[in-house]
């Protein structure tokens, strides 16, 4: 960032270049311009991220893809973005399905697991998926129905493809005395500072629909 010092060692020698001379008050006047400048081309750049960008500047960004916003919050709509440019480019193949719901949950794929059903024990079927693994955490930052998620992932599946039931994890787990559990993963405290979050298990249903 530009300051006062800046300015006045680039002038001659012939000029006094304390800040406190009137050169020097005059040069505070334009680096604190120029500040503001610099501040703004900064803002500007880093609101081309998806993960920094708000409001309207959100809302052309996903112009730019196709997504539209509907009533979803900037969190859920990064979201929505996220997986809009993974859809345009996915294949529908689990690879692909995994990569296109770890970039929109800015997760690991490896934290998400898919397996098909065709060889099910129980029922099997031959045009569907299951989500065997999938982070709540992330799902809860946002504020997303994980059924509207659901919505997501049937999206980017191939055409035909059904999505069964889609196992959310999370971290708790018990421990012994002798094994204690990690803080973040045993009970929670009264005031909920500590504990881990429980997992879940669904079949998609009916949730107020998002904008896909």
């Amino acid at each position: 960032m530009i300051t006062v010092q800046d300015m006045l060692r680039r002038l001659t020698d012939v000029f006094r270049k304390d800040p406190e001379s009137n050169v020097g008050k005059l040069m505070s006047i334009f680096a604190a311009q120029l500040q503001k400048l610099e501040q703004t081309a900064r803002r500007v750049e880093e609101w081309r991220d998806i993960d920094k960008a708000e409001g309207t500047t959100l809302d052309r960004i996903g112009e730019n893809v196709g997504q539209p916003r509907g009533m979803a919050t900037d969190e859920i709509y990064r979201i929505l973005i996220k997986s809009k440019i993974a859809r345009n480019l996915s294949k529908g193949d689990i690879n692909t399905i995994i990569t296109v719901l770890a970039t929109a949950l800015n997760t690991n794929p490896s934290e998400i697991r898919i397996v098909e059903l065709y060889n099910d024990p129980i029922e099997p079927e031959p045009a569907a998926i299951s989500l065997i693994q999938l982070p709540i955490e992330r799902i809860n930052a946002v504020g997303m129905d994980p059924r509207q998620f659901a919505q997501i992932v049937q999206k980017t599946v191939a055409a035909g493809v059904r999505v069964g039931v889609i196992e959310l994890t999370g971290t708790f787990e018990y421990g012994t005395i002798d094994d204690p559990p990690d803080p973040n993963a045993g009970f929670a405290d009264l005031d909920q500072t500590i504990g881990g979050t429980l997992g879940a298990a669904y079949s998609p249903g009916l949730v107020p629909d998002l904008p896909l």
